[in-house]
């Protein structure tokens, strides 16, 4: 059997590996380099309002529970749970026929002293003419002026009886002490209630507190006076302006936030217990740099923006402040004219090559 020599078998190898080595080089050289689809935006200028927003809710500071102030079963109850009522509005009417028959002996009681006052007085004239002619003595007259008196005294008490019954008769017609709601009617037609016996429970509408809850690492830039916009989902209408009118000293424990009170006086629509949207305005950051949020990633070396500049992404290491509405300020790295990437900074790095679907513009 013959045998190829082993120079041969050299050759033939040393060909094959080069044939391999262009063929695996080729790729390589037709290759062209890889980019990122990004799309840009240009940092920009601006008057940065810095807004705070939370979510707080309505309480009314004077919710006073209307009771009975005399005796007798309820007649009518007409108020229902939610209504909104005035001041003065009729709420329940207790039984008054007791009450009235009371009227009617005080009154005769008034008409019988009235009477025997009159008759005593004509008594007193005659007596003091007769003293004058010597026909009685002063003692006379001196009985008849305290018969007098007493009579004008028991007069004063038994007026002073028929009004305290036309009070209490008043009295059976329970009204709205003020404007408010009806949170909890107490009584229901048919019950006897005494004077103290609670029958509505109130919450005022003509003054709210509202409290909004901010984090207490704004604490230092609230300050009473500061303009607020609010709104509730059961109120009607567009958002109120107001300001803030007070600042509780403590920090609550479990939220760690510090409340805010806003004032509203004289408005029906919003309800205590309610929620309320608050966004106040702590700050106006005066010709400040900002990006959309999106913009800035973190990275190793903290926070970046990616400046476009001849096709590829320059990192630059930004220090960021307030957000708002999708923006960010840009407190240092960036001077505010620089193309910048948005949407595929995500995917980049120093250096990389960009591919710019689109431009839009930062501000809002």
């Amino acid at each position: 059997m013959s045998r190829t020599p082993p120079a041969l078998i050299l050759a033939v190898a040393s060909l094959v590996a080069v044939g391999c080595g262009q063929d695996a080089k080729a790729p390589a050289e037709s290759a062209e380099p890889r980019t990122t689809l990004v799309t840009t935006t240009t940092a920009q200028r601006m008057d940065f309002e810095v807004i705070e927003r939370t979510v707080g809710s309505v309480e009314s500071p004077i919710d006073p529970t209307v009771t009975a102030e005399v005796s007798g079963r309820v007649r009518q109850v007409l108020a229902r749970a939610g209504d909104a009522v005035r001041s003065g509005q009729l709420l329940a009417v207790i039984d008054a026929a007791d009450l009235k028959l009371a009227r009617q002996g005080a009154a005769a009681e008034v008409a019988r002293i009235e009477a025997l006052l009159v008759n005593q007085n004509a008594i007193l004239e005659r007596n003091r003419q007769l003293v004058e002619s010597n026909f009685i003595s002063q003692t006379a007259l001196d009985e008849s002026i305290a018969q007098q008196r007493a009579l004008a005294e028991q007069l004063a008490a038994a007026k002073s009886q028929l009004a305290r019954v036309e009070s209490d008769i008043a009295k059976t017609r329970v009204s709205a002490p003020l404007d408010a709601r009806i949170d909890l009617p107490l009584v229901s037609e048919g019950d006897y209630v005494q004077p103290g016996t609670p029958m509505f429970e109130l919450v005022s509408t003509q003054v709210l507190n509202i409290y909004l809850p901010f984090p207490e690492t704004i604490a230092p830039r609230l300050k009473i006076g500061l303009p607020v916009t609010i709104s509730s989902p059961v109120a009607e209408g567009d958002p109120i302006e107001a300001r803030i009118d007070e600042l509780k000293p403590g920090v609550v424990a479990g939220s760690r936030a510090v409340n805010a009170i806003v004032r509203m006086r004289g408005s029906l629509d919003w309800r205590p217990g309610a929620s309320v949207d608050g966004a106040v305005k702590i700050d106006v950051r005066r010709n400040a740099v900002v990006a959309p949020e999106q913009s800035v990633i973190l990275r190793p070396a903290g926070k970046v923006v990616y400046v476009i500049e001849g096709g590829r992404a320059m990192q630059r290491v930004v220090e960021t402040g307030y957000k708002r509405e999708g923006l960010i300020e840009i407190v240092s790295g960036l001077d505010g004219d620089e193309t910048i990437a948005v949407d595929g900074a995500g995917f980049l790095t120093d250096g990389a090559a960009v591919s710019i679907q689109a431009s839009e513009t930062a501000e809002r």
